[in-house]
Parts: C-alpha cells; sequence; structure tokens
C-alpha cells in the first residue's frame, strides 16, 4: 500500500472513528454488531496483535478497536443477564404467587 493511501486509511479510520464515538460505540460500519460478529471480530485484533510485525501506529489502532469491540461484548453480555434476571425474578414471584394463595 503506498504511503498516501496509508495515510488516507487511517484518516477514515479516524473519522469513522468520531461519528461511532458519537452514535454507538459499537457501531463502526453504519450497522450495530451483534455479539458474535463483535466477537469473533476481537479474535481476530487479537490474533493480528499477538502475531506482531504490525507497525506501532496500526498496533494502536488495533488495540483501540479492541477495546471498542470489547466493550460491545460486554453491553451484550450484560444485557443478557438481565434480561435473564428478569426472567428467573418474574418465575420466582409467579411461584411465590401461587405458594400464597388461598386454596379453593
Amino acid at each position: 500500500m503506498a504511503k498516501t493511501d496509508e495515510q488516507a486509511e487511517r484518516a477514515e479510520r479516524a473519522e469513522r472513528g468520531e461519528r461511532a464515538e458519537q452514535a454507538d460505540p459499537g457501531d463502526r460500519a453504519g450497522t450495530t454488531l451483534g455479539y458474535e460478529q463483535a466477537r469473533d471480530e476481537l479474535v481476530e485484533v487479537v490474533r493480528r496483535l499477538e502475531a506482531g510485525g504490525t507497525s506501532l501506529e496500526e498496533s494502536l489502532a488495533l488495540w483501540e478497536r479492541g477495546e471498542e469491540l470489547a466493550k460491545v461484548c460486554r453491553r451484550w453480555l450484560e444485557g443478557a443477564r438481565a434480561r435473564l434476571d428478569a426472567a428467573l425474578a418474574e418465575e420466582a414471584d409467579a411461584e411465590e404467587g401461587a405458594e400464597s394463595a388461598p386454596e379453593s
């Protein structure tokens, strides 16, 4: 990749990063990432960082993207935990209500 192409790509990534922070942090490409998509991309980012051979600037960009992807995954998992907790609480309330109801 030519130097000017690299600079243009970095500028474009930075611009997308600003827009993503203003919108949803996990929404880099204009669509919200699902958990599996974010996880898979995070695995690839980690693999590339561990493999080495990238410039400092590219490594930093990968690390920043990894942080964003980790946040997306964390939000999905927290949302799933909240839904599970709500369902379990609802089930417990229903069981408690059934036990305390007078028999006819």
